[in-house]
């Protein structure tokens, strides 16, 4: 099934971008006020939206959460005449120096032409199998980055959920920087340390609990008993997962895109990718994942797309992204 596009099959934007988060929606506000033709399509899946409160928001001392961010952001955007349509970019294809982009949604199939394209489509986090977990994010006993609210977990009792280097890192960093009570979960997976390793554990009184997690009770605010395989019980305040995450950056890995082993994209310092025309912001980057940085990002990226719209793609010297390890 297709139906009408929101832009007339015959129109060309300046830009599509494809991403309704935080980057997406900053490159909005900004491509408005530049008064270029663009047209956000968001697929409502911003991980932004699952954050319960952030204190590490610059203007926003007392807190603000995911949800009001992204709504916030959304306002200030129309307010200039950004458009914004739900839907998924299924996907992106270049042809004579133009982009593609199939959008589904509601069934219904279009499709949508720009001369570049920014895309700010974002991760997912991989998510420890637990009960009733998104009750316990939504009360932030389970965390996901503890450089953005490591600190309201402060001196409590913290354990991280993970395993191998990444989790040992992050279990590592919060306790050097802010609880000296932390336990490592590693779900069952196991590790063998080795010498540097047992170094940091011992340094930084880490515990590790090798056991698979059971089940959890959750009271009075935190979680209350955690159980594992062996019949121990833990308690805890806070939860944090060092799981990983996965970088939605399929559509641009399609067309050849530059990135790392995770996936994450590498961008110039304008936020181009190595595809001519393609720029990228905020979690799929390779960087770091912040909200203030993807902001930073798609400020970036649709001031050099405003810059460079009169530049037929196809003919600039430099249209990808001049990167390097």
């Amino acid at each position: 099934m297709t139906i009408a596009s929101p832009v007339s099959r015959d129109t060309c934007l300046d830009c599509l971008v494809i991403g309704g988060g935080p980057a997406g929606l900053t490159a909005a506000l900004y491509l408005a006020r530049f008064e270029r033709r663009f047209l956000v399509v968001d697929s409502g899946q911003a991980r932004t939206s699952w954050i319960p409160t952030s204190h590490n928001i610059p203007f926003f001392s007392a807190g603000i959460s995911g949800p009001e961010i992204l709504t916030r952001q959304r306002e200030h955007a129309f307010r200039f005449g950004a458009k914004i349509v739900d839907g998924t970019v299924t996907k992106l294809e270049r042809h004579n120096g133009r982009f593609i982009a199939t959008v589904e949604g509601g069934g219904a199939q279009h499709q949508i032409r720009a001369h570049r394209v920014l895309l700010a489509t974002g991760t997912d986090d991989i998510e420890p199998n637990l009960p009733d977990l998104p009750d316990a994010i939504r009360r932030g006993l389970v965390r996901y980055c503890p450089i953005c609210d490591g600190y309201e977990a402060k001196d409590k009792r913290i354990a991280v959920i993970g395993y191998g280097d990444r989790g040992l890192g992050e279990a590592v960093f919060v306790a050097r920087t802010y609880s000296r009570d932390v336990t490592l979960l590693t779900l069952g997976q196991g590790m063998a340390l080795d010498a540097r390793q047992r170094e940091q554990v011992e340094r930084h009184g880490i515990m590790v609990v090798h056991e698979p997690v059971l089940g959890l009770d959750i009271g009075d605010g935190r979680i209350t008993v955690l159980r594992t395989a062996d019949g121990a019980e833990h308690r805890f305040e806070v939860l944090y997962s060092a799981l990983g995450l996965t970088i939605r950056s399929e559509l641009a890995l399609a067309m050849g895109a530059r990135h790392d082993g995770t996936g994450a994209l590498i961008v110039d310092e304008h936020n181009r990718t190595t595809v001519p025309g393609l720029y990228a912001a905020g979690g799929v980057v390779r960087g770091l994942d912040q909200v203030v940085v993807a902001m930073g990002h798609g400020a970036i990226a649709a001031t050099d797309i405003h810059n460079r719209c009169e530049l037929p793609t196809e003919e600039e010297a430099d249209g990808g992204a001049a990167v390097s390890d």
